[in-house]
């Protein structure tokens, strides 16, 4: 049985891929940092699977947790936002992102691709945003990480290559998820050629092709905005 570990799985996007991992036969890592009921629910629903608690700004929790995992995929989602204009923003509001979004893909990935390496025949699947392809004002923090993740792809991708291990990343753009509650939502869609925000479901769809079909893709970067982004 092949195994996926989803960091961040308690997020919308992250719950959504779960589920689709899980009902393509998958056995599931659950991480979670604070929610450690909503995992347990998730993985009673999907049954084949385990919850694992992390902190992806300690690297000792890092290595405690996932070192010794034996993975076909690992699909990189753990985030956060902590918008505000540049000229106010607060130094922990930088660090704070950059140390979970990108900081924190670092060393999640450097403490699983040794057995990939072994193993061969992998998949890592990155999870971006628009925002690190077009911008955002008052992202700069969020911006400069899936920016950073989309670069981390391209050059990982090259090194992994000749051990069949493929990296890719999604972009998504506006999702239904805890990070766009506030959002205005209503007038935001007029500005998506597909007129409708996007659902989880749009994103773990591909994020699933990516691991589990895509077996000659890699180093790239799919846009998921619904042309909002082009």
């Amino acid at each position: 049985m092949r195994k996926v570990l989803v960091t961040g799985a308690t997020g919308a996007i992250g719950e959504a891929c779960v589920r689709a991992f899980a009902d393509a036969g998958y056995y599931v890592y659950i991480h979670y940092r604070s929610q450690e009921a909503k995992a347990q629910s998730m993985l009673e629903s999907i049954q084949n699977g385990e919850i694992v608690y992390c902190d992806v700004r300690d690297g000792e929790s890092v290595k405690s947790a996932f070192g010794e995992l034996d993975l076909d995929v690992l699909v990189n989602n753990a985030g956060i936002t902590k918008d505000n204009l540049f000229f106010w923003m607060k130094d922990e509001e930088w660090t704070d992102v950059i140390d979970t979004n990108l900081n924190g893909m670092y060393r999640v990935t450097k403490a699983v691709v040794e057995k990939m390496i072994v193993k061969k025949n992998c998949a890592i699947v990155n999870v971006s945003s628009v925002s690190g392809i077009a911008g955002n004002p008052g992202q700069t923090n969020y911006s400069t990480t899936k920016g950073g993740i989309i670069a981390f792809t391209k050059a990982l991708a090259l090194e992994l290559g000749r051990y069949k291990i493929r990296v890719n990343c999604v972009a998504p753009g506006l999702i239904e998820s805890e990070m766009t509650e506030s959002l205005p939502l209503k007038e935001l869609k007029k500005g998506i050629p597909l007129r409708r925000i996007g659902k989880p479901e749009d994103v773990s769809e591909v994020v699933l092709f990516l691991a589990d079909k895509a077996s000659y893709i890699t180093a790239e970067t799919i846009n998921i905005s619904g042309g909002m982004v082009r």
